[in-house]
C-alpha cells in the first residue's frame, strides 16, 4: 500500500475547543510553527463542544453546589470554587486579547452575560446555602453576590420557578448577575476559522487509527481519509490528543507509560428543550440545584436560559443515562475496547466502588417522558409536557484511575491531562469544568510541554493574560481591572429584563 508522509511541528487530534484553544496560543506564541488538526466528523465543535452537547454554563463557581463542600466541622471548603473562579477569568481573558486583537470577532456570538443562581428547598438546605453565601460573598472572587430566602424577592428574580409553587417548606437562592452562558460550538468554529487564515491545515473526515514513536523520537499518526479509504503517515515533534472521549484509546496506542492504569467511564446526557416563547420569556438566568444522592456531579439540575443560533430557549437537565460508547458518534465497542491488561484491575475495582451510580444511571435511562416532566415540575410546577422535547445532549468519558486518596479504581469527576514525561504528546481526559476553563488547561499542557520556550514567551502570554502567574484573588486592583476590561471588550452589560 502506498503511503503519504508529511512532517509537521504541532498535530492536533480533534476540532474541538481545546485543540482550538491550544492552536490559537500556540500561533500567537510561535507563528512560525507548522501546526495541522484531524477531525474524524465534517466540522469543527460537533462532539462535547457542540452548543447541544453542553450546558454552556460558563463555569466560573459562582452557581455550581457541587463546588463548595460542607466540612464535617459545619464549614464550607470554597477552594475548588476559588481555582475554578481563577480559571474562568484567565479564559475571558485570552478572549478579550483575541477580541481587541481582532482575531474574534462579534462576541456576542459566543458569549452573554446571564445571571447565575443556587436553588435550595429545605430547611437544611437553606442552612447550607447561608453558610456558603456568606463563605463566598466575603471573598473578592464573588463580591456582588446575593441570597435570599424571602418569597416575594424570589417571585421578582424566578417567577417561572416560583409560580404555582406551595410553600411547605423553606426555599432560599442566591445570585449573581455576572454570569455568563456561553456557546461553545460557536467560539470552536470561529477559532477554527482563525487558525485556516493562519495557514493551519484542518483535515476534516480524518480519523486517526493509530499513534506510535519513531527511533529518532518523533510522533507517527496513520491517518486515513475516510472519503478516499487513503492512509497518510504524518509525523510531528508535539502531539496534543483533545479528541474528547476519543482521546483514551489514542493514549493507550501511544504506549506512554503515564497512559497505563486508566480507564474511563461513559456518561450520556439528555436535556429536555423548551421552545414556547410565552415560557421561555419568563426565565432569565442558569439556576442550578442540588445532585441527587448517588448521581455524578454532572447530573447537578439546572433550568437554564441558553441562546443558540440568535434564539433564546430553556434547557432542563441533564438526564444522565449508559451507554458504552465515549463519543455520541463513537461506537458500541468503545467501553470493551478500552480494557486493557494494565488497566483491568482498575477498571474492576471502580465497578465494584460505583455500584450505586451504574443503578442511578439505570434508572436514569428507563425514565419515561413524564417521570422526567415529573423532575422538572420540581423546578417548574406549571410544566406542561406538550411545551418541552427531549434532546439527547454529549457524551462524557470520567476518568477513572489509581489515586492515594481513592485507592485503585477511583472514579474521578473532573478535567484531566496526561503528560508523557518529555512532554512530547499530551491527552485531554474527563469533563466539566473542561470548556470554561480551556485557557487555563491549555496554558498547563504549554508549560509541561514547553518548558525550554517558556522564558523567552513569558511576556507575551501576559500580553495576553495579564493575570498569567498572579493569584487575583490576592489582588484586587488587577481583578477589578479585569473584571471591567473583560466585561467592556466582550460586552458582557447587558440589563436584566424586568418580570412583570
Amino acid at each position: 500500500m502506498n503511503y503519504s508522509e508529511t512532517k509537521t511541528d504541532v498535530i492536533l487530534i480533534g476540532a474541538g475547543i481545546m485543540s482550538a484553544t491550544l492552536g490559537t496560543l500556540l500561533k500567537e506564541l510561535v507563528p512560525e510553527w507548522d501546526i495541522t488538526v484531524f477531525e474524524k466528523l465534517a466540522n469543527a465543535g460537533e462532539e462535547s463542544s457542540n452548543e447541544w452537547n453542553n450546558a454552556g454554563t460558563g463555569h466560573a463557581a459562582l452557581c455550581e453546589l457541587n463546588y463548595t463542600v460542607e466540612k464535617p466541622d459545619g464549614s464550607i471548603d470554597i477552594s475548588k470554587a476559588i481555582n475554578i473562579n481563577e480559571q474562568f477569568q484567565v479564559s475571558m481573558q485570552f478572549w478579550s486579547y483575541l477580541v481587541n486583537s481582532n482575531l474574534l470577532r462579534n462576541p456576542q456570538d459566543f458569549i452573554r452575560q446571564l445571571p447565575h443562581m443556587s436553588l435550595v428547598e429545605g430547611e437544611q438546605n437553606v442552612s447550607f446555602l447561608k453558610k456558603r453565601f456568606k463563605a463566598l460573598s466575603n471573598n473578592p472572587l464573588f463580591q456582588g453576590m446575593e441570597f435570599s430566602d424571602d418569597h416575594d424577592q424570589l417571585i421578582k428574580w424566578i417567577p417561572l420557578i416560583m409560580e404555582g409553587r406551595t410553600l411547605n417548606e423553606p426555599i432560599a437562592a442566591t445570585k449573581v448577575d455576572s454570569g455568563t452562558d456561553v456557546n461553545f460550538g460557536n467560539l470552536t468554529r470561529m477559532l477554527f476559522d482563525n487558525l485556516e487564515c493562519k495557514n493551519v491545515k484542518i483535515n476534516y473526515n480524518h480519523s486517526v487509527n493509530d499513534i506510535s514513536r519513531t527511533s529518532d523520537g518523533l510522533w507517527e499518526l496513520k491517518v486515513q481519509n475516510q472519503f478516499s479509504g487513503k492512509i497518510e503517515r504524518h509525523t510531528a515533534k508535539f502531539v496534543f490528543i483533545g479528541g474528547g472521549g476519543g482521546s483514551l484509546h489514542l493514549l493507550q496506542k501511544s504506549g506512554v507509560p503515564e497512559g497505563k492504569h486508566i480507564g474511563g467511564f461513559p456518561v450520556s446526557g439528555l436535556f429536555m428543550v423548551c421552545n414556547n416563547p410565552e415560557v421561555v420569556s419568563q426565565h432569565h438566568a442558569k439556576v442550578y440545584g442540588k445532585a441527587k444522592v448517588g448521581a455524578p456531579p454532572m447530573s447537578v439540575p439546572h433550568l437554564d436560559t441558553r441562546f443558540i443560533d440568535n434564539k433564546k430557549s430553556l434547557l432542563f437537565g441533564p438526564f444522565a443515562g449508559f451507554t458504552p460508547k465515549f463519543l455520541k458518534m463513537g461506537s458500541m465497542f468503545d467501553l470493551v475496547t478500552s480494557v486493557k491488561p494494565n488497566n483491568v484491575l482498575t477498571m474492576l475495582a471502580a465497578g465494584a466502588k460505583e455500584l450505586s451510580l451504574t443503578k442511578y444511571l439505570i434508572q436514569q435511562v428507563m425514565l419515561s417522558k413524564e417521570q422526567r416532566m415529573e423532575e422538572l415540575r420540581e423546578f417548574i410546577p406549571t410544566a406542561k409536557a406538550e411545551d418541552w422535547d427531549l434532546v439527547v445532549a454529549g457524551q462524557r468519558v470520567q476518568v477513572i484511575k489509581d489515586t492515594e486518596a481513592g485507592g485503585k479504581g477511583t472514579l474521578q469527576f473532573g478535567t484531566e491531562v496526561i503528560t508523557a514525561a518529555d512532554g512530547s504528546i499530551a491527552a485531554l481526559l474527563g469533563a466539566s469544568p473542561g470548556a470554561s476553563t480551556a485557557v487555563h488547561v491549555m496554558l498547563e499542557v504549554i508549560k509541561r510541554s514547553f518548558p525550554q520556550h517558556l522564558k523567552e514567551w513569558e511576556a507575551k502570554i501576559k500580553e495576553m493574560i495579564p493575570s498569567y502567574g498572579i493569584s487575583l484573588m490576592e489582588n484586587q486592583v488587577l481583578l477589578h481591572e479585569v473584571h471591567t476590561s473583560t466585561a467592556v471588550t466582550l460586552g458582557l452589560s447587558e440589563k436584566e429584563p424586568v418580570f412583570s
